[in-house]
């Protein structure tokens, strides 16, 4: 079983060694891959995570059961919802995107790639439908600013899952369609979908319901990350709401439950554990439930993840610190 906590000191020791990080080191391992078309300009922010190629392995079309049959999961634990309009509501636990990062499957019609990067605390599902034709997605094994870089089995281009773009190979500057799914706990989603269903436990060996990252969103500095630290005094590992360039700061909640800015209107309900705080998922600290919407009411694409990983990925944006 590959698990990046365990590897860590591999990883650093990897690390030790950036000048080998170039196309012509990732080719090797990447034949199929075209390094020849890319919008990475410095190849020492790419790293390997530990695991090989698919040593995290991504789950293609999942079983389901209700809700009501549904008796492992805690209360508290997260999940994402996938409610998309002629199809029953679905839960993808956290507790099996944690191994596994990337569920290819099809919901109502639509083709999406659910996707969970612990590191960053990333958790966004796509519409694997393109120009290109509908793509599957893998986990590379590779980490570009501590975010997941996944892969497409159909040309083996590197995409990076915090942004849903091609970053090297065929398919470069491809962009994916962020479906408007967000994270709660399993007890909220089960309220408002009795008659639900949710995604079955993977047949594979691994230890579901424990967190292999304990500890982690207490940390100070991010895993395998030398990028600048976040501004304004903003802790790395704090969690915000992006909606495209804009950033919350989860700290706004502290003093007010809805905030409605720049055309959306964020609420955060108690009730969710963090994912990535105590040995047992379930029994995680308190950080709750984000919903994002707009003026009419609808459901915004949006993330929820860690400061860092925004000031990386989007260095000119927006910081929405309030007053």
């Amino acid at each position: 079983m590959f698990l990046r906590p365990i590897i860590f000191a591999f990883a650093v020791t990897c690390s030790g060694s950036l000048a080998s990080a170039s196309p012509e080191f990732w080719a090797r391992e990447w034949p199929n891959t075209n390094f020849g078309k890319t919008s990475v300009e410095n190849w020492v922010e790419i790293l390997s995570g530990g695991p090989p190629k698919d040593g995290i392995p991504a789950l293609d079309d999942p079983a389901f059961k209700p809700v009501a049959e549904e008796t492992r999961i805690d209360d508290r634990e997260p999940v994402i919802t996938v409610d998309i309009e002629g199809a029953t509501p679905r839960a993808y636990p956290i507790r099996y995107l944690t191994w596994h990062e990337i569920v290819n499957d099809e919901v109502g019609g639509v083709p999406v790639a659910v996707t969970f990067c612990p590191l960053c605390n990333s958790g966004l599902t796509f519409d694997r439908r393109t120009e290109h034709g509908v793509l599957s997605f893998g986990v590379s094994g590779k980490l570009r600013n501590s975010d997941m870089v996944m892969y497409d089995r159909e040309t083996e281009s590197w995409w990076q899952q915090a942004m849903g773009e091609a970053i090297v190979g065929d398919l470069l500057g491809t962009e994916l369609k962020q479906l408007p799914t967000w994270m709660e706990s399993w007890a909220q989603f089960t309220a408002r979908n009795p008659d639900g269903l949710v995604m079955e436990e993977p047949d594979w060996p691994r230890s579901y319901g424990q967190n292999p990252y304990r500890n982690y969103d207490s940390s100070h500095r991010p895993f395998l990350y030398s990028g600048e630290m976040p501004p304004h005094g903003i802790p790395a590992l704090m969690r915000v709401v992006r909606v495209g360039d804009r950033a919350w700061p989860l700290s706004r909640f502290d003093a007010a439950q809805e905030i409605s800015e720049a055309g959306v209107t964020l609420t955060w309900e108690k009730g969710q554990a963090s994912a990535l705080d105590s040995a047992r998922i379930g029994d995680g600290r308190e950080v709750g439930t984000i919903r994002v919407r707009d003026g009419q009411g609808r459901d915004v694409p949006h993330d929820v993840m860690f400061a860092f990983a925004f000031h990386a990925f989007w260095p000119d944006g927006t910081w929405m610190v309030g007053r």
